[in-house]
């Protein structure tokens, strides 16, 4: 899952292949480099522990563990340290979705309403692919106030499906089917219990079945705080600066299809590898969900979201990728088909900045994947810099900003978040400098990359209106 974030700030297609070749074995330098990196990345961001696969074609080319899987008791991160998915899950959901629809059992173009009749009349346009590339325009279920102690869906408190459904249907509906894109843990919510309606089985049972038990992938399951669960990891948050235990949540909300899933960086070669072949679905199923859906004005929605992946082109070269975050865990996956490479970093640590350490590692392997040094680029909207200025140091000040946001982001910034912002500033404020480094599509609006720098300190803000 994607908690729903205090304040709109962020710190910080699959083609055929042209060679059935694999990327050659790692250099003793190439993994000294990759190890300076991510120790560098653990001491700035006080991540406790992060474990690092990277793969060709399912072939393992590196299973490290760096740090710590749980403090209190000094347990180092191996391989076989077990991480949350978090909304990496959902793509083993979208495969099992697929997994139907070549059966026969589902139809992408099926309404949704043919799987829950009672649903409001609103529904009926929205079909399962709208659910799959959240396009659906349904309300996020996740939202602060909603997960909240006198919310609806309130964390700690547990519900049946049908509970759940009843709840969702009572959601308000954002955009019109088709017309946006913007991501919604309410989507996959709704996929794992249709998944259960359509197969007769719980959908993390499907999934056991069908994907992890044939791939071998045997530390790959459904969250458990009851069961005893060998290599797991413990999950962290930081508040004030100071290293927290993760939230507790109900059962039930540690097992949505909306990503609740535990693995490791070994279990993610079987699974990357089984994505180059058809051993688990047809070419034309994987096509499918490697394919950026389009909106209803027929252009690709600004996401460049699939099924459950996302086909952003990094430095020219095609990708899958997706991240998620839960409890105190990060996690990112990156594939290179083309170029045969991929990248699983997994971090015990809300917050673990995994994409970028992601990408960074890639480029050690192969210099071409590098990420882009950030330059300043020219800014023709300087006003929204002056806001983001006037905004940052009310909150590096401690005061409240609420007034000036909408009322979902004013509930979510509560004194705790605030104090937060507070601490993650304290470095960089007042700043040097602070220059625009990118423009481009944030969910349904536009986002602008800012980076902040002070002496040595420096922190890249993406700032959306």
């Amino acid at each position: 899952m994607l908690r729903v974030a205090a304040l709109c700030l962020a710190l910080s297609l699959c083609a055929p292949l042209r060679a059935q070749t694999t990327t050659p074995a790692l250099s003793a330098d190439q993994i000294s480099a990759i190890d300076r990196f991510v120790n560098s990345q653990m001491k700035h961001r006080q991540i406790p522990g992060i474990a690092v696969g990277v793969y060709s074609r399912g072939q393992m080319l590196l299973a490290k563990g760096y740090g710590m899987s749980n403090v209190e008791l000094s347990v180092p991160v191996t391989p076989e340290t077990v991480f949350e998915s978090g909304s990496v899950g959902k793509q083993f959901v979208s495969a099992a979705i697929m997994m139907l629809v070549e059966e026969g059992k589902i139809n992408l173009d099926d309404s949704i309403v043919k799987y829950f009749p009672n649903a409001p009349e609103i529904w009926k346009p929205i079909l399962i692919k709208n659910l799959l590339s959240h396009t659906s325009g349904l309300a996020e279920y996740e939202s602060s106030e909603r997960i909240g102690p006198k919310g609806p869906f309130y964390l700690r408190l547990d519900f049946t499906e049908d509970e759940l459904v009843e709840k969702v249907e009572a959601l308000p509906i954002d955009f019109k089917v088709g017309e946006r894109w913007d991501y919604r843990n309410t989507n996959y919510l709704l996929l794992g219990i249709i998944i259960h309606k359509v197969a007769g089985k719980f959908y993390a049972d499907l999934l056991q079945e069908r994907i992890f038990k044939p791939l071998g992938m045997t530390s790959t399951r459904l969250i458990s705080e009851a069961d005893i669960i060998p290599n797991r990891a413990s999950g962290y948050e930081l508040h004030h600066g100071e290293l927290k235990n993760q939230e507790w949540v109900s059962p039930t909300f540690n097992s949505t299809a909306d990503g609740t899933l535990y693995f490791n960086v070994l279990d993610i070669a079987k699974w990357d590898g089984a994505l180059y072949g058809t051993t688990l679905l047809k070419q034309s199923s994987l096509d499918r969900m490697w394919a950026v859906y389009p909106l209803n004005d027929g252009k690709p929605n600004p996401a460049n979201y699939g099924f459950a992946w996302t086909m952003e082109p990094m430095n020219g070269h095609k990708t899958t990728q997706h991240g998620g975050a839960w409890q105190g865990f990060t996690c990112f996956i990156l594939r290179y088909p083309d170029d045969n490479l991929s990248v699983a970093a997994l971090t015990n640590l809300a917050g673990g900045g995994p994409r970028m350490l992601a990408r960074v590692v890639a480029g050690i392997i192969n210099p071409a994947l590098m990420p882009p040094k950030l330059t300043a680029i020219p800014d023709d909207q300087p006003a929204l810099a002056e806001g983001l200025k006037k905004l940052l140091a009310q909150l590096a000040a401690g005061e409240d900003v609420r007034r000036q946001l909408s009322p979902e982001l004013a509930a979510a910034l509560t004194p705790d978040e605030t104090k937060d912002v507070q601490s993650e500033l304290k470095d960089v404020w007042p700043p040097d400098s602070l220059v625009l480094v990118i423009r481009k599509p944030l969910g349904s609006g536009v986002g602008s990359c800012y980076r902040i720098r002070k002496g040595d300190h420096a922190m890249l803000i993406t700032y959306g209106l």
